[in-house]
Formats: C-alpha cells, structure tokens, sequence
C-alpha cells in the first residue's frame, strides 16, 4: 500500500492568486472621489473673468494673476495646516466620519463661493473648504484598506480616471453655466441672477458633493482595522524593493509615530515625488485658463469661459480613456518628462498669435498638441500613488502615510498657484525675459521633478 504522503511532490510552485478587488465599496469610494476634482476644477473657466469684474484690479488685465492665484494657493493653504490632523484622526475613530465631516463642508463651500460679491468673502470660502475637506487622504486610506497587495494596484490604477472625469464635467459646467442670465433671459429673469452671475455652476457642485455625502452615509462601509476587527497579515504592505530601514518595526500593530516616518528613505522619496509632481502640476494648470483667457494684447489667447470649460473638458475626456485604458506602472520617469514641450508650447502659441493677430488653425492645433502632452503627463499620478502606499510600514498607518503625502502636496499646491500666477503676472506687468519668465521657472522645477524622480525605488510583485 502506498502512503499518500509518498506521492505528494517534496517541492511545491506556490500560485499566487489574486484577490477579487470588492467592486462594490471600491465603486463608493471612486463616487465620492468625483467630488474632488469637480469642486476644485467648476472654477477655472470663470475664476479670471469674475476677479476682473470684482474691480480690485483696477481695469489692468495684467493684474489678474496675481488675485487669482491666490484663491487658488489659500485654499491649499488651509488644507495643508489640517489634512494631516484629519488622516491621523481616520486612523482612530474610523474613515467614515472623517470622510463625512470633509464632504458637508465642501459642499457648503461651493454655495458660499457662488454668493460671494467681494474678494474677501471669495478668500474665505475657499478657505472653509480646505479647513473641513482631508478627503483624498483618507479615501486613499480606505483603499488601502480593502486591498492587498495583489490587487491594490488595480484600485489606485482607477483614480486619475475618476479625476479625469470630475476634470472633464467640471469645466464644462464651469464655463457654460457661468452668467446663465445672458444666455437664457427668459430661463433666469430677476435680479438675483444678475447680482450672483456665477452661482449656479457653484450650485451643481454644491450639490453633487451634497449628494456624495448622502452616498457616503447610506453605502460606504467603515473599513479601519480596528474599527472592523479584521487583521491584516503584515506582508501585503510593504513592497517597495529598498534596504531595510531600521527605524520601522512592521511587526507592531499601531500606527507608526509621524517622525519615524519622516525618518525613513522608502517613505519620504515617493512622498517627495509626490510632492514636486503637485508643484509642477499646479503651477501648470493654473496657467493655463489664465493663458488662455488674457487677452491677445498681453500674449494670451483671449479665450470666453465657455470656450475654456469645452478645452478642458476635452482634455478631461481623453485623459480619462487613456488612464482607463493603460496601466500606469513603471510610466512615472517617463511621463514627468512631457512637461517640458507642455511648458514650452506657451510663448510658441503666443508667438503664433502675435504674428497672425488672431487664434487659426495652428494656434488651435498647438492646444490640441498641449492637451495631447498633458494627457501623457498625467499618467504619472496612477504609479506615484502606488509607491506611497506600498512604502507605508503596515496597514494600521496608512492613514498617516496619506495624511503625509497629502500635506506635503497640499503645501506645494499652496506654492504652485500664487508663484505661478504671480510670476505670469509679474512678467507681463514688467516683460521680463519678453514676459516669458514664468516659463523658465517651470522648466527648472520640472528638471528637478526628472532628476528626483531617478531615485525612485523599484516597485516588484509580491512573492
């Protein structure tokens, strides 16, 4: 008689398989997360339009950065001096209140923005915003979470798609519900419209965000360890093929203290890709309603908000196709790359604008070369999300890990559209470097971003 353990094979191939991602919670999450972009990016294609007719510029075009980028940096600003406090508070009372709390606020900022008449008031609403909303942290954290790390790629390969399409409603909105009373009398009559010109692009976004909080409240499922009761084996979480870095002890089962972190090489270098990625980002994205709505007179295009809203929403469109349909592992080092010809194609369009005096097909077919770039670009965001959340220590500090990352880019968002904004302004104002200077600041930050990024680890697959 033969014994079975005779017959089984003394060397075993271990398959490895993967985890079902939980389509369910995740595609709660993903719904939320629309709301991000969508109260961040309503703005773009009126926010110049508005601080001119606010009257604090005094007539001069030229000036109109300088007031624009900072609405945009204060709300960065804000976020910057909480979103680690919200993240570390998800790590002990749970994701779901944390997440709660940042979604009514929000909301409550896109009404109050739209009924703003001052700048002051524009300033303060903003700010609220970045005061109550650590969302994006933690519902990377959430994430991070429900996944391990068979699967958790898969997920994070899904949000710059779904910040492709708040990207791409946005704007359209944005620009085409701005002033509905010129558009449509007869749909708008009264003197409220007329007195808040702008409120009811700010009163979709308000309510969509309103309607994620409700999502939020009936669908999403806690998911805090410690809050569930489920364990999480230590080695789904650090994967990042780096030396041993003796500050972290992965066996502990609490979150790892803030300083140790910031103490460890594999956390901090894709958290500081991260970082400069915003900065760079930012600065670009800020510049581009602005470059497009000044006027031909100052090297701008001299774009209407409609017009705006529909060249962003057609980046918003083909980005997200792009991003759902390629994976963005190992595209990082590549793909901050394509902000130099991006950088570049400013004072080429406004030398083509120049010359011809108005914008004709090859000023247009340069927005679309642009559009083209940044769509490549931003490939990078789905890999550099990976890496942070591979890097954190064990699951139990995930929320701090984001919290990090999210303030670190908080504060280079904070920084991007002042110095961008202003330096565009600036140099317009006193035609430095043939009012070009902005430019050359970027390019020299996104050779910095180029250089950081070769010191990125390795991502590897689990054994």
């Amino acid at each position: 008689m033969v014994n079975d353990d005779e017959e089984t094979p003394l060397l075993q191939t271990k398959i490895k398989t993967k985890t079902p991602l939980p389509v369910g919670q995740v595609s709660v999450v993903l719904f939320i997360l629309v709301a991000e972009p969508i109260s961040s990016t309503y703005i773009f294609p009126f926010i110049n339009q508005l601080i001119g007719e606010l009257g604090i510029t005094g007539g001069d075009d030229r000036k109109i950065g300088y007031y624009a980028g900072l609405i945009d940096s204060l709300f960065f600003v804000a976020q910057a001096a909480t979103v680690l406090q919200w993240s570390r508070l998800s790590d002990l009372i749970g994701r779901k209140p944390v997440l709660l709390i940042g979604l009514l606020g929000l909301s409550l900022s896109n009404f109050a923005f739209g009924l703003s008449r001052t700048f002051g008031t524009l300033i303060i609403s903003r700010c609220i915003a970045g005061f109550l909303n650590g969302n994006v942290g933690v519902m990377k954290s959430i994430i991070g979470d429900i996944t391990d790390h068979t699967n958790v790629a898969q997920a994070f390969s899904m949000l710059p798609a779904i910040f492709c399409i708040g990207a791409t409603i946005a704007p359209l909105y944005g620009g085409a519900l701005a002033k509905p009373q010129d558009r449509w009398p007869e749909l708008f009559p009264g003197d409220f419209w007329a007195k808040y010109p702008y409120f009811l692009p700010c009163a979709v976004s308000g309510s969509f965000t309103l309607f994620s909080f409700i999502a939020c409240v009936l669908f999403l499922k806690e998911s805090l360890p410690s809050k569930t009761g489920q364990r999480h084996p230590q080695p789904d979480v650090p994967t990042i093929e780096s030396p041993q870095d003796d500050a972290l002890d992965v066996i502990d089962k609490r979150p790892v203290p803030i300083t140790t972190l910031m103490k460890t090489y594999s956390v901090m270098i894709p958290i500081a890709n991260y970082g400069m990625l915003a900065l760079v980002e930012i600065g670009f994205l800020v510049l581009l309603p602005l470059f497009y709505s000044a006027p031909i007179e100052i090297g701008g295009l001299g774009f209407s908000p409609y017009i705006i809203g529909m060249s962003l929403a057609a980046f918003g469109v083909v980005n997200g196709v792009v991003q759902a349909l390629i994976g963005a592992k190992n595209l990082f080092c590549c793909a901050v790359l394509f902000f130099y010809p991006l950088t570049a194609l400013f004072p080429i369009m406004s030398a083509v604008v120049a010359a011809q005096g108005k914008v004709g097909p090859i000023t247009w077919t340069l927005v679309v070369l642009q559009l083209i770039f940044m769509v490549l670009m931003d490939m990078s965001y789905a890999v550099i999300f990976v890496f942070i959340t591979r890097a954190a220590p064990n699951k139990y500090s995930l929320g701090t890990m984001n919290g990090l990352s999210q303030t670190t880019t908080s504060i280079a968002r904070a920084i991007g559209p002042a110095v961008a904004t202003s330096l565009f302004a600036f140099s317009k104002e006193h035609n430095i470097l043939g009012g070009n200077l902005t430019y050359v600041v970027l390019t020299a930050l996104t050779t910095a971003l180029v250089l950081l990024s070769r010191r990125l680890p390795e991502l590897r697959d689990e054994e």
